[in-house]
């Protein structure tokens, strides 16, 4: 009798198509699916690390625009709160993309459409541009947070529960370093006098080469493809729309305080556009490190009670950046700014870790096993993690316009930062009361020995 075969079953059409994927049959991983897995994984952080280049190359551009650009604190704050806004709404057809085109097909058009906004930029980006004609060009660097979405989803779907917090730590973590590297390509070009049409440039094959790569080296999944009605279900669901609620406070932070940061310096604290670039990198690139180490402890000591622990943290950096806001101290300030960087890249970790696990839980509860329980939760799971990725990213566009708003009201981001310190406590209470909270009559009922299976996510 021939033993069943290990190996990923290939569809006869074209595209790279896997038709049989079982990331939790052990000899399937191990003789296979792990290879493939990481292969996938490597190619759609490239792709996904310049999406969020291209997202947030306006947070740099500004520092570009001085006197002679004609805008105002208020009109920079508002491009940069406009095109967070589009690239948190186009996370939600992205997400479907995969399931309609397939991964490796979509992350080949994904990382194409980055032309589009680079080559726009480039060609308006000098003095005597309208600020519409800027807004506009803008809006269309949205589509790079995007490819988020869609890498998330697919990546999700390469790999077994007891993985996913590393895999999509890395996969996100990778794809987040976007923005401090594109931040310190711009130092370097600033340092050298040189322009933003040479960073612009730059940028043009590095994402023909990630579109090559895709096509090469990237695989699509059957079994999602033939999942269009997955977004729906998951919308149905009340945990995506609480993790989204939660995913707000960890990146929508670090996707907020990216495009900030360096308006912040300048405005506030009277830095340069150089001064103020040789700082700004430094936080999301450490949040950008720490956010697989979040998925890794989550994987340990559950996501729930990482996330808790990491809004207390939040909250207390939060406070000290107000004291140092209202006392003016720079190297306090950028110090603590730093760290609200790193526990935002930690939280952006175990939050997305939750995910799957609250799914898997919720499997379990319904009675279902084994591979049943797998798929119901990788089905769900994925569908998910688009629109808590695109709520999450709004979180971006409410920090720019309470800076935008606390700058012209009073001179200073002091007033934004009162009202981050009450959402971080109110994440935190969210967090304890869904998710770790213990109701007595659950208690009871798990003493019973013949009790129905509970939900409990403790340990997701």
């Amino acid at each position: 009798m021939t033993a069943p075969s290990t190996a990923p079953a290939r569809s006869g059409r074209s595209g790279r198509w896997i038709e049989h994927w079982d990331p939790e049959d052990e000899a399937f991983w191990r003789a296979s699916g792990e290879k493939v897995a990481r292969r996938n994984l490597l190619f759609s952080v490239l792709s996904e690390h310049i999406g969020f280049s291209i997202w947030t190359m306006w947070s740099v551009l500004v520092l570009f625009m001085g006197p002679e650009y004609g805008l105002t604190p208020a009109d920079k704050f508002l491009l940069t709160s406009m095109v967070t806004l589009v690239g948190a709404v186009v996370r939600v057809p992205y997400t479907f993309a995969v399931a309609v085109f397939g991964g490796r097909n979509w992350t080949i058009v994904s990382a194409a459409l980055l032309l589009v906004p680079t080559v726009a930029a480039y060609t308006v980006m000098e003095p005597g541009t309208s600020f519409g004609t800027f807004l506009l060009v803008g809006l269309l660097a949205g589509i790079g947070g995007g490819n988020f979405a869609s890498s998330m989803t697919n990546i999700n779907a390469f790999f077994p529960l007891r993985k996913k917090g590393w895999a999509l730590g890395m996969n996100a973590g990778g794809g987040n370093i976007g923005v401090p590297v594109i931040q310190l390509v711009a130092l370097a070009i600033i340092g050298a006098s040189g322009g933003p049409r040479l960073l612009l440039g730059i940028y043009v094959p590095l994402i023909v080469v990630a579109a090559v790569l895709a096509a090469l080296f990237m695989d699509n999944l059957a079994s999602v493809k033939n999942d269009t009605g997955a977004a729906k279900d998951a919308a149905k669901d009340a945990h995506t729309w609480i993790m989204s609620f939660l995913y707000i406070g960890t990146f929508g932070s670090f996707i907020g305080y990216s495009f900030a940061f360096g308006q912040v310096l300048t405005n506030q604290f009277g830095r340069t556009p150089l001064q103020a670039a040789y700082l700004t990198f430094i936080g999301p690139l450490l949040g950008s490190l720490i956010r697989p180490v979040g998925g890794l402890l989550a994987d340990r000591y559950g996501g729930a009670r990482i996330t808790l622990y990491n809004y207390l943290g939040m909250a207390a950096a939060t406070a000290v950046l107000i004291f140092a806001s209202m006392e003016k101290s720079l190297p306090l300030f950028v110090s603590v700014f730093v760290v609200l960087f790193v526990l935002s890249g930690l939280g952006n970790g175990s939050t997305y870790k939750m995910i799957p696990g609250i799914f898997q839980a919720k499997a379990l509860a319904k009675g279902l096993e084994g591979e049943e329980a797998a798929r119901y939760g990788r089905r769900l799971s994925g569908a998910s993690m688009g629109l808590i990725g695109a709520v999450g990213a709004l979180g971006g566009v409410g920090i720019n316009l309470a800076f935008r708003q606390s700058f012209l009201s009073y001179g200073t981001g002091t007033g934004a930062f009162v009202a981050f310190l009450a959402f971080y406590g109110v994440c935190f209470a969210v967090t304890w009361a869904v998710y770790l909270r213990r109701p007595a009559v659950q208690a009871r009922t798990e003493t019973a020995s013949e009790a129905k299976p509970q939900l409990s996510y403790a340990e997701v």
